[in-house]
């Protein structure tokens, strides 16, 4: 952890020690808290995301050749079927 120092007005640094006062916590905790939110969360539902997809195609092939896969639907019956309902 690194010690940083902060300028604050008068109105913020009241408000902050507030509600460090009322949430038996530090001042300190209080911008930490803050700045993970503001700058980290993103990053974490980033990081959430990623861990939810992983694995989405596991026991499909890896890859498969576009064209093909074009080219098989195009010579399906899919179309005759769908003018015969």
């Amino acid at each position: 952890m690194r010690r940083t120092q902060l300028y604050l007005d008068d109105h913020l640094w009241n408000a902050l020690h507030a509600r460090a006062r009322s949430h038996k916590t530090s001042i300190s905790e209080l911008v930490r808290d803050a700045v993970r939110d503001r700058y980290m969360g993103k990053r974490d539902e980033q990081a959430k995301a990623m861990r939810e997809f992983v694995g989405i195609r596991k026991g499909r092939p890896e890859s498969v050749d576009a064209v093909e896969y074009v080219r098989s639907l195009r010579r399906s019956d899919r179309l005759q079927r769908l003018d015969e309902k």
